[in-house]
């Protein structure tokens, strides 16, 4: 995908409208309202005619651009940042009511900080977008955003040493969900946790996520209902661990006291890391059209007190790894409604320990060099 238009700096005073496709043009093909520009080891932030910021800081000559937009504004202004950029990892940038962002260069998160710092930060704010971020070091978040509304963010790029890639939640206050939020894509890689996390989310729309050696899960979505995924492609989530390429957990999916179907995810490719596919803490209501699950370290499914799930709608290969587990912990109640059909299994024990649970259906399972322990 395109990065940034080298040099591009366009005119100022006109707003762009609604990202029809996250990150469907280069970075910097677009107005903007003000723009930071890189200049040897300076930095300078201007709004139109005027010059909000001069100096080497960069995180301050970006704030200075998005604070400069119009305030009391209705509608979405924009800022462009050119060129590469450090900041602590002990700072944030802060996202306001209706901005949007493009990070044309690279951001490099250097020393150490506590709380929720990021590069990206947004809280309790609406219509927010970030078309472009691309970023290395050791942050705490790449981008964290809590209590939000209408959030778009485009194609990001996370090659980092630590941290946790993208959390959005809604933890200021757990009765108020983070609503509306469309994801293109994510790359992350090295986090030492998550790539990408919601919680207390309702609408979640992502393109895909691309998982690298990232320390925990690939995606993780807890209590977050309504949402679409196109693609998880996890390599080496959470080795070591129990956690997985793609995770539900916390009630993720439960709407009112049940578990309709409302989590929709297109396909899961998984290779090693710990397990492919986990559903675990009363989760559920969810549907995965494809699998491609190999050599995983823990379970390459394990469904534990879940609720209405299906795997795979479509079609699916588990090859090697862990086994394929129907589980329960006795603090929750046994799964129910769970199906696992049109999958080729491979060198990889199916079982269902213990024997609780009801309308567990496996249907159209091949199995090579597999063994079937059900109840």
């Amino acid at each position: 995908m395109a990065r940034c238009a080298a040099g591009a700096l366009l005119a100022s005073g006109a707003v762009a409208g609604p990202l029809a496709s996250p990150a469907s043009a280069a970075c910097g093909d677009r107005a903007y309202n003000a723009v930071v520009q890189r200049s040897l080891t300076s930095w300078t932030a201007s709004n139109g005619g005027s010059t909000v910021y001069r100096g080497s800081d960069f995180r301050a000559a970006v704030q200075a651009a998005i604070d400069s937009l119009r305030p009391g504004r209705t509608a979405k202004e924009w800022v462009l940042v050119n060129g590469n950029g450090s900041m602590s990892a002990g700072s944030r940038i802060s996202l306001r009511d209706h901005t949007g962002i493009d990070l044309c260069g690279t951001v490099n998160v250097t020393g150490s900080g506590s709380g929720d710092n990021a590069p990206i930060y947004a809280r309790d704010v609406r219509d927010v977008e970030v078309g472009y971020l691309s970023l290395t070091g050791r942050p705490l978040y790449g981008i964290f955003m809590r209590n939000v509304q209408d959030v778009v963010l485009g194609d990001i790029q996370l090659r980092v040493s630590g941290g946790l890639g993208v959390r959005i939640d809604n933890h200021g206050n757990r009765g108020v969900r983070s609503r509306n939020i469309r994801i293109g894509q994510v790359y992350a890689s090295g986090t030492s946790s998550h790539g990408v996390e919601t919680y207390g989310v309702d609408g979640l729309s992502i393109d895909r996520v691309t998982a690298r050696d990232t320390g925990e899960s690939g995606l993780l979505l807890n209590d977050t209902v309504n949402a679409t995924v196109g693609r998880v492609d996890a390599d080496g989530a959470g080795t070591g661990t129990g956690y997985a390429a793609l995770r539900f957990a916390n009630r993720n999916g439960r709407i009112g006291g049940g578990y309709p179907t409302n989590i929709r995810v297109g396909s899961v490719k998984a290779r090693g890391g710990g397990r492919g596919v986990f559903c675990v803490s009363e989760s559920g209501g969810a549907v995965i059209d494809e699998v491609d699950i190999a050599d995983t370290g823990s379970n390459a499914i394990l469904l534990e007190n879940c609720y209405n799930m299906t795997i795979a709608g479509r079609s699916g290969t588990v090859s090697g790894g862990g086994e394929i587990r129907i589980a329960g912990r006795t603090e929750f109640p046994p799964s129910r409604d769970i199906t696992l059909s049109n999958l080729t299994v491979r060198n990889t024990t199916i079982r269902w320990s213990p024997c609780t649970g009801s309308n567990i259906v496996l249907r159209n399972v091949t199995r090579q060099n597999s063994a079937l322990h059900w109840c």
